[in-house]
């Protein structure tokens, strides 16, 4: 039994035009439909069912955003791509936010096209699925894998259900957030249910990249471009090719790379350091940050242009005092992965007043603080059941003193709970720098504070 053709929709109202991309996408095994203006597409979407549309920015009877607008409303599950006039980023950036799939410039580059239509052709198999899935009231049911993103909180839902949506384009996603608060873990679904899981998802803190190194790394080098240079070396476009790459604290780039960020994000190719002619990159961008980005447009520290082109769509994540009634579901799940992943014999219980005390406490490090709190709970606790104490957290006025003897407090005379509480704290710092090899950065993670935080508490204790 043959594979049923998929039906390609063409809007272009210069018959050059239409004839280039009617050859080029037939000869992909497609059936296409071209057509000159918007009136014949309406015509044509109410009596045949496409698999992708590509329409032209400027028609004779108005505006391709109008149609993108149309389908976004009206058939959802069409992906439609944009045509538009070379270096005009407004409108590409316009066309995402109205809902399109993905654009291409002018003159249009066939083996980017060919890319893109393979991958919405992709993304059209999914929607059948989808389709298929739909339950009784015909509201389609949110995949599996959503379930990753823990909570039942109004807050979440409303993240998981724009999780599945921003599955479904290839718009640029800024995701806002708190530290630790699962902004990573946000983009790896979004990059896992769209049509490129197939692809690599590479993650980068731009942070941690050296300035005077930053060039090589996102964009590669050529043999003998500069001192050191042995080899040829893909960056990290070329390694994402095919996939995400998920730029993390993008707010730290410099400025001249933005400037270069931009232009690779425009042109869809990078420029290797030492090369002589730019190379295709199919990359889709994510980036995340838990800066507010617009003060820093402001104040000159990052560009307007780069902003609003990486700021198409901004998702953002809640705290967990944004979502408190999710902390017992959230302690939960991660104590029974600590304990399985230490190999524990049994998994603990919370006692009501250990899961009050979480849920009063201000998580400034957010989930990954939780699983630090945990971590220590599981070492702390002797019995079936998780204590305040075990918590350690610094509003806890309940104390054991045989585990202040435990953790090496010596004081005999002096049991405050200032002095107690300073004693835990000191030790910890101490703990994390050696678990951490005496990383300061690497150890501050760990403790789900900010790197200032654990410097100045280093500092305070006196622990060099």
């Amino acid at each position: 039994m043959k594979p049923e053709v998929k039906r390609v929709l063409v809007i272009d109202d210069e018959p050059a035009i239409r004839e280039l991309l009617n050859l080029t996408l037939s000869r992909m095994g497609l059936n296409v439909t071209t057509v000159e203006d918007l009136a014949a597409a309406r015509r044509a979407l109410m009596t045949t069912d496409f698999s992708f549309c590509l329409t032209d920015m400027r028609l004779p009877d108005g505006n391709g955003l109008d149609l993108v607008r149309e389908i976004t409303e009206k058939y959802p599950q069409l992906p439609t791509a944009v045509i538009t006039a070379h270096g005009k980023v407004e409108d590409a950036v316009h066309a995402l936010k109205l809902g399109a799939f993905d654009f291409v410039s002018k003159p249009v580059d066939l083996a980017v096209l060919r890319k893109l239509v393979n991958t919405a052709l992709r993304l059209g198999k999914d929607a059948e699925g989808e389709q298929q899935a739909v339950d009784g009231r015909g509201a389609p049911e949110l995949p599996d894998a959503l379930n990753r993103l823990i909570g039942k909180s109004a807050a979440i839902r409303q993240c998981q259900a724009m999780i599945a949506k921003l599955a479904r384009s290839q718009a640029p996603v800024l995701l806002s957030g708190e530290s630790g608060s699962g902004k990573e873990l946000a983009a790896r679904l979004i990059h896992d249910l769209g049509p490129r899981r197939d692809g690599p998802f590479v993650p980068v803190n731009c942070g941690a990249i050296p300035s005077e190194l930053m060039e090589s790394e996102f964009f590669g080098h050529k043999k003998g471009s500069f001192t050191g240079a042995g080899a040829d070396k893909d960056g990290l476009f070329k390694a994402a090719d095919g996939g995400t790459l998920m730029l993390d604290e993008v707010a730290d780039l410099p400025l001249h790379m933005q400037v270069k960020l931009l232009r690779v994000i425009q042109e869809k190719a990078v420029m290797p350091i030492g090369g002589r002619e730019e190379v295709k990159v199919d990359v889709r961008i994510l980036s995340a940050t838990h800066q507010a980005l617009k003060p820093l447009v402001e104040s000159g520290k990052f560009r307007s242009d780069l902003y609003f082109r990486l700021n198409v769509i901004e998702l953002h994540l809640p705290s967990l005092q944004e979502r408190t009634e999710d902390i017992p579901l959230l302690a939960r799940h991660f104590l029974k992965e600590v304990t399985e992943q230490w190999d524990a014999s049994e998994t603990p219980e919370f006692s009501e007043e250990a899961m009050e005390a979480l849920k009063h406490h201000n998580f400034t490090g957010n989930v990954r603080e939780l699983i630090n709190i945990l971590q220590r709970a599981v070492t702390m606790c002797e019995g079936p059941l998780i204590q305040p104490a075990d918590l350690m957290l610094e509003h806890v006025g309940v104390v054991d003193s045989s585990k202040a003897a435990a953790i090496g407090a010596d004081k005999t005379d002096d049991l405050s709970l200032d002095s107690y509480m300073g004693d835990i704290e000191k030790q910890m710092l101490v703990d994390a720098l050696k678990a951490a090899r005496y990383n300061k950065t690497r150890a501050a993670e760990n403790l789900g504070i900010s790197f200032r935080s654990f410097r100045y508490k280093l500092k305070k204790f006196g622990i060099d």
